[in-house]
């Protein structure tokens, strides 16, 4: 391909994107979860790890924007930095499973047959297991934290990024250009990397943005278990947890939490589905 052609190609695609409203909306969203995540990084209204007992449980005003949890911490604060914890568990999570489960999928494609088989019957043995469940059993087994929820994510995020993998493979394998470079004598792994690999990138991206955003679910409910970020890292999961004993006395401890959780997971899903839309040649042709 030309670089006119990537040029033009490129511009198409941001001039589509533009008119997209859940790419759009949902790429704003994001947006400020990652820009809010980078700036308490280097500023937040308070310290977010300073106890002040004196000024617990106090109700939003000039000095604290969303008032303070029962250990005098600013709410706010704690928002922006446990947008950190977020993002930082989600990327490595769904890198882990895009990686592994990635790699896995293009292996069954390339080689079929029992490999195929042995791939598939793995993650339709993985699918039997509920995401959350699977994510509890094994930090119940490793013990709480951070990297252990990381860990957790990510394994169950493996057959998923593998089927679709697969899937998408083995469309790809079934056209002209490979079958072109398979009578040309190429080897199966050339053809992987040089042809299939870059006709799925697409693909893998979308479901890694969808996948991110049920990492930060993921994250969530497991720091609310307890079995998540542990004190004093800030989280939202436990925010909630440590609201739940106050939600008639101070509300708003729970439900700040849970709007940043939830319009986090709003806006990845919606830039999935954009790509998805935007990426997708069928739907592309559609519009």
């Amino acid at each position: 391909m030309s670089d006119m052609a990537v040029v033009s190609s490129g511009a198409g695609f941001w001039r589509r994107a533009r008119r997209h409203r859940s790419f759009v909306f949902g790429g704003i969203l994001s947006a400020v979860l990652v820009g809010t995540a980078a700036l308490s990084l280097v500023w937040t209204p308070h310290s977010p790890y300073r106890i002040d007992i004196p000024n617990r449980l106090k109700p939003m005003s000039p000095t604290y924007w969303l008032g303070t949890d029962p250990f005098g911490r600013d709410v706010f604060s704690l928002l922006m930095t446990g947008a950190q914890n977020s993002i930082v568990v989600g990327v490595v999570a769904v890198a882990i499973g895009m990686l592994l489960g990635t790699a896995l999928g293009l292996l069954a494609s390339a080689r079929r047959g029992w490999v195929e088989e042995l791939v598939m019957r793995f993650t339709d043995f993985s699918f039997a297991f509920p995401a959350i469940l699977t994510a509890i059993m094994l930090t119940a087994v490793l013990g709480p934290g951070t990297v252990n929820s990381i860990i957790a994510i990510g394994i169950f995020n493996i057959p998923v990024f593998a089927r679709v993998a697969r899937g998408a493979a083995n469309a790809v394998w079934s056209r002209e250009f490979v079958l072109a470079a398979r009578a040309c004598g190429r080897g199966r792994l050339r053809i992987t990397f040089d042809h299939v690999l870059p006709n799925i990138v697409s693909v893998i991206v979308v479901q890694a943005t969808i996948r991110f955003a049920l990492a930060i679910l993921a994250e969530a409910a497991l720091s609310y278990l307890g079995l998540g970020t542990q004190p004093p890292n800030p989280s939202w999961g436990r925010m909630l947890n440590e609201a739940q004993t106050l939600i008639y006395i101070a509300p708003q401890l729970a439900i700040f939490p849970g709007i940043a959780i939830a319009l986090a997971v709003l806006g990845l899903n919606l830039l999935g589905d954009g790509l998805r839309d935007l990426v997708d040649p069928r739907l592309i042709r559609r519009r």
